[in-house]
């Protein structure tokens, strides 16, 4: 997937700002609040939004549908920060767009100066996030794998991301040296309290942001293909009602984890309080749309980044089960 040139990701900026500024009535503090940027900065990027011809009668940009979309998710789901971005009708499963908007999202955290602790999921969208990322140099954060990066036989897990991002933005990484399913609770209580890996685990929970995968449950589910459950496993979750996943923990329609013994078998971190933290899903996908909504339900993410078709199938859908 080809990276996102700069200017094309300043269009965007300038897009977004102008949209805040001549749509949201947001002012230019409000807008440098909002984009984690300078007030000079917000102030370049709405002059730009004019000078580029973004703004007429209306803004002429894809984005302004998208941003309206956001606006109405967050109000909706009580959500901290929404991205929108528009459905590319390639596929059912192609991550382009998220995954450019999530490699933007993730950039802007990574800008900050103050010293940041980042938790990483795992996943197929993720991974197209690490791949969008400009090289950058951030040694002032932290940056911990929230899941085990050992697959079933053995083998560095192909979807976990702590090495690849930390190789592409020069910062401290703390990786899960532990399988993402054990074979029992006992099992993953007894690997969680080595010195090696106690550490990790302390630390993802207090991630300032975190960027997770939504995945779905079914038999083209990842947690199947990729061999971490066997298909009689993934049957009886289907039974009990599983919808969708986060980092391995399952939870059903409703956005509660189940109480199944699965779950007993997740050495992944919880998820970071979302009260401290900023937790940001990533996923699109009619596939995902039943994942995508009990995860916002259940409150298992307070940010979401997702496609104009997902967008309104959550708007058509009641805020609760």
């Amino acid at each position: 997937m080809a990276r996102r040139s700069e200017g094309q990701t300043r269009l965007d900026d300038a897009a977004r700002a102008g949209w805040l500024y001549y749509v949201a009535g947001r002012t230019q503090d409000e807008i440098a609040a909002a984009m984690g940027i300078s007030r000079q900065s917000a102030q370049r990027l709405v002059s730009l939004s004019v000078a580029e011809k973004l703004i007429k009668v209306r803004l002429d940009h894809p984005i302004a549908a998208c941003m309206e979309l956001a606006e109405a998710l967050k109000d909706k789901f009580g959500l901290k920060q929404v991205e929108v971005v528009p459905s590319d009708g390639g596929g059912d499963s192609a991550t382009v767009g998220v995954a450019e908007a999530g490699a933007a999202e993730l950039e802007r955290w990574l800008k900050q100066s103050e010293p940041l602790i980042i938790g990483m999921g795992t996943g197929r969208t993720l991974r197209a996030v690490i791949d969008q990322l400009s090289p950058m140099e951030c040694p002032q954060h932290k940056i911990v794998s929230l899941t085990g990066n050992i697959s079933p036989d053995g083998s560095a897990a192909y979807f976990n991301v702590i090495f690849s991002m930390a190789d592409a933005v020069k910062a401290p990484h703390f990786p899960m040296p532990l399988p993402v399913l054990v074979s029992s609770r006992a099992e993953r209580d007894l690997l969680r309290s080595q010195p090696l890996v106690a550490p990790t685990i302390e630390l993802g929970s207090k991630a300032d942001v975190t960027f997770v995968g939504i995945g779905h449950m079914g038999l083209d589910a990842p947690l199947l293909l990729d061999g971490f459950l066997k298909r009689p496993e993934m049957e009886a979750l289907l039974g009990t009602g599983a919808t969708g996943e986060i980092c391995g923990w399952v939870f059903g329609a409703d956005g509660n984890l189940l109480d199944d013994p699965v779950n007993e078998r997740v050495a992944s971190i919880s998820i970071p309080s979302r009260e401290s933290s900023t937790v940001i899903g990533l996923a699109r996908g009619r596939r995902k749309h039943a994942a995508i909504r009990a995860a916002v339900v259940g409150g298992h993410v307070n940010g979401l980044i997702t496609d104009e078709e997902t967008a309104h199938y959550l708007l058509k859908t009641t805020a609760a089960p």
